[in-house]
């Protein structure tokens, strides 16, 4: 009598979340950690990443001693030297975004005495003269590790950032993975599309269809929503202390995520040119097409990370 064994393969999203465990060489399980630079605004794709970072210090039992965004980091810290500062990863490293950078090199320039943890970012500078002027601040460093989600990023980085560690790893929000969709499809196309200073001019061609429904960021969180966003952000700025807004936050932020998770459980397939639009969608095994962005993120991340995702392609390749 023969005994058949189903033999399972692995899927493509484990192996990019087993992708992430090389961080831990510079937090190790067990880390006492200060958390800085956490989204408190509604770029869903940024909560993906914070909510991805959140799981990763839970998963291998890293404690989190402090949380700070960019709105109410103190002006100065008294940092035990033992606590690791990690800074959030995602795509504002550069000059696009200079309030995140500019906190980023601030850190980086204060506490010398703290190892410091990047986690994985997208490196974009416009001007190479504020390129070099990040490197001269991130090369005084003795203990500086930065995590980048693209070999461009990589080659850049590792050229400039010559006393710093430079590893490639991919998005945290992979550690979410899986995430299972709240309901069956009820219907066939979701355009998730850009509106901002990263939209490429390849989208006009999609924004002229008249199929599907059209989301952004911006326009699935409604204005009531947005209001409270704000509201929670003005208080951490004033930096009260009456109301707990950092649990607050994370309370919030939950339901905002699990809001973007609905949505995109209604269609069948989604079509976007945001990067978390797809890495929500392969998190949740559903077809997409990815469009580039302005600067190449999108493709880069593709062809590094998720081309083997057999529900994800690119848009314009085969």
């Amino acid at each position: 009598m023969k005994i058949m064994l189903t033999v399972h393969a692995t899927h493509p999203m484990d192996e990019l979340k087993r992708r992430l465990r090389p961080i831990l060489k510079v937090i190790p399980p067990g880390s006492t950690v200060q958390y800085v630079d956490y989204p408190v605004y509604n770029n869903g794709g940024d909560l993906l990443i914070m909510k991805g970072t959140e799981a990763f210090f839970r998963d291998y039992g890293i404690r989190v001693y402090a949380r700070y965004s960019v709105l109410d980091f103190p002006d100065r810290l008294s940092m035990p030297p033992e606590h690791i500062i990690v800074l959030q990863g995602g795509g504002n490293f550069g000059d696009l975004y200079p309030v995140h950078q500019q906190l980023r090199e601030r850190i980086v320039s204060e506490y010398t005495g703290n190892r410091v943890v990047i986690l994985p970012q997208t490196v974009y500078y416009r001007n190479e003269s504020e390129f070099d002027r990040t490197a001269e601040i991130f090369n005084r460093h003795p203990d500086l590790h930065l995590f980048v989600r693209d070999p461009q990023s990589h080659d850049a980085a590792s050229k400039k950032f010559v006393r710093c560690s430079v590893q490639l790893a991919p998005d945290m929000a992979h550690q979410l993975w899986p995430i299972a969709s709240k309901a069956a499809p009820a219907k066939e196309l979701l355009r998730f599309l850009r509106t901002d200073i990263e939209k490429a001019s390849g989208q006009e061609q999609l924004e002229s269809a008249r199929d599907g429904d059209y989301l952004d960021w911006n326009s699935l969180y409604n204005r009531v929503e947005r209001k409270s966003i704000s509201m929670i952000g003005s208080a951490m700025r004033r930096r009260s202390g009456i109301l707990p807004m950092g649990t607050i936050w994370n309370k919030y932020s939950d339901y905002l995520v699990d809001k973007a998770i609905r949505r995109f459980s209604e269609y069948r397939s989604i079509q976007t040119s945001r990067l978390h639009g797809h890495i929500l969608s392969c998190l949740m095994d559903k077809p997409n097409t990815l469009l580039d962005n302005s600067y190449g993120k999108n493709s880069g991340y593709f062809h590094t990370w998720t081309s083997a995702v057999q529900t994800a392609r690119l848009h314009g390749q085969a």
